[in-house]
């Protein structure tokens, strides 16, 4: 596919880097000349300095021709109307990046003649994630699918755990719950694993079954955490605003301090049940005095990776049930999961990368074999897809013992009329199912990909 994409910023970079590995024909346009010389020599994609928002830069960077072009400058009204002029000039499809509340309902009425096929809120899409986790505590990541009927948990084997030095062949009979472990890193390495596969210590394990398979499983192993009741909140950002609105939905208490006087007046004024103190998060004395230790969860939304970690291993080291930490930079991501600074980090980027990421697989395929949901796992390096089972897709019909599955690939549940099955030897995909596959090639587009070279048994 020809895909275009506009503004070089933290989320433009995410879907350069993630695009282009996928063998899509991509090409950058920003303003800024050495980030777009960074790209063009790192990515292996064509890059243009200019303003995407003209049309003689569009025209020459090929939009008429592209598949897609993706808006992803600073400025909402910029990102809208550079989708405009790029549907005009004769793109098939645009996505505009749109952060401002205000423009939500706006973009409902007018999506059609603006030409947009797909808008996506970062902020609010990054508030939705952290809401799923803390309704879980007991994950770092907590990922849908088949709507919500199945769901896939990232936790970290702490020290002490009765997971640790466990075969996974005797993880069944050891713990009575229906759960598949899917994929393991350790050390900076993936594995898709086998029964053979003994788990360690410090292994952060990607799990998967039903929300009351999950609650059971964790439950045997003694460390199920419940829901939050309350939580603070270090930063009032567009993000705070989303959350706030989705723990008042839930009925969670919340607490928000802000350095910005007009901002806690905004957030005051929408949320008049919650606590909102105009003071500095990274001070130790106000976290005190509010009443950290009191708190279940503790969420880090600043707008410094530094201070969103700082404060976060403090809020675990006072107690806090649950912490979730806002870090943009990738390397910083790194070092706080590799060392356990706090729960569980979220990026806005990539929350948001990953969406679009879905999107562009999805266009790949037609809708009746295509891919339904995709998470990206482990910084990107694993993907959880699930597909819609047809005949097409030359799986249905075979029991799982005679399909050949690539080595890098695991087929972890089946959905099969409502119910789901972490599938055995003996099972058969049938044509209607469900299937989520869990894969290190990150570019799968069709259940029939997974299908080793040289085919079926016969």
């Amino acid at each position: 596919m020809k895909i275009i994409i506009i503004g070089a910023g933290k989320i433009g970079r995410a879907l350069v880097e993630g695009l282009s590995k996928e063998d899509h024909d991509v090409s950058v346009i920003d303003t800024n000349k050495e980030v777009i010389e960074e790209l063009v020599n790192t990515c292996d994609v064509f890059g243009i300095c200019g303003n995407g928002a003209l049309y003689s830069v569009q025209e020459d960077a090929g939009a008429g021709e592209a598949d897609l072009v993706i808006a992803t400058t600073g400025a909402d009204e910029i990102n809208m109307m550079i989708c405009l002029l790029a549907r005009k000039l004769g793109a098939s499809h645009t996505i505009a990046r749109v952060r401002d509340p205000r423009y939500e309902k706006q973009l409902r009425f007018m999506r059609d003649d603006l030409g947009l096929s797909m808008s996506i809120n970062p902020e609010k899409a990054t508030a939705h994630e952290i809401a799923r986790v803390l309704r879980f505590p007991t994950a770092l990541k907590r990922e849908a699918f088949a709507k919500g009927r199945v769901e896939l948990i990232e936790y970290l084997i702490a020290k002490g755990s009765p997971l640790s030095d466990v075969k996974l062949s005797d993880l069944s009979s050891n713990i009575k719950a229906k759960v598949l472990i899917c994929a393991v890193e350790r050390e900076g390495k993936v594995a898709i694993p086998t029964g053979d596969f003994v788990l360690r210590e410090g292994d952060t394990v990607y799990i998967t079954s039903s929300t009351a398979e999950l609650r059971k499983f964790f439950g045997h192993l003694g460390v199920l955490r419940a829901g939050v009741d309350s939580v603070m909140i270090a930063g009032g950002s567009n993000i705070c605003y989303y959350l706030a609105n989705e723990l008042t939905e839930t009925g969670i208490d919340f607490t928000i301090i802000d350095k910005d006087m007009a901002r806690c007046k905004h957030l005051s004024e929408h949320f008049p049940g919650a606590l909102v103190i105009k003071g500095d998060a990274t001070e130790v004395e106000l976290l005190n005095e509010e009443g950290i230790t009191r708190t279940d969860g503790f969420v880090a939304l600043t707008d410094i990776d530094e201070a969103n970690i700082m404060i976060s291993m403090y809020a675990i080291k006072m107690g806090v049930g649950k912490v979730v930490a806002k870090i943009n930079r990738q390397s910083f991501a790194d070092l706080v999961s590799r060392t356990a600074m706090t729960d569980t980090i979220i990026s806005p980027s990539q929350v948001t990368a990953e969406q679009i990421i879905r999107y562009v697989r999805s266009m790949n395929t037609s809708p009746e074999n295509g891919i339904v949901t995709l998470h990206r796992l482990v910084g990107g390096k694993v993907e959880a897809v699930e597909f819609n089972a047809t005949a097409e897709s030359g799986v249905t019909g075979i029991t799982l013992s005679d399909l050949p599955t690539r080595d890098d690939t695991l087929i972890a549940v089946i959905v099969k009329n409502g119910n789901f099955i972490i599938p055995g030897g003996g099972d058969v995909i049938e044509e209607g199912d469900s299937v989520v596959v869990v894969t290190t090639d990150t570019a799968l587009t069709s259940l029939s990909q997974i299908v080793r070279k040289g085919g079926v048994k016969k």
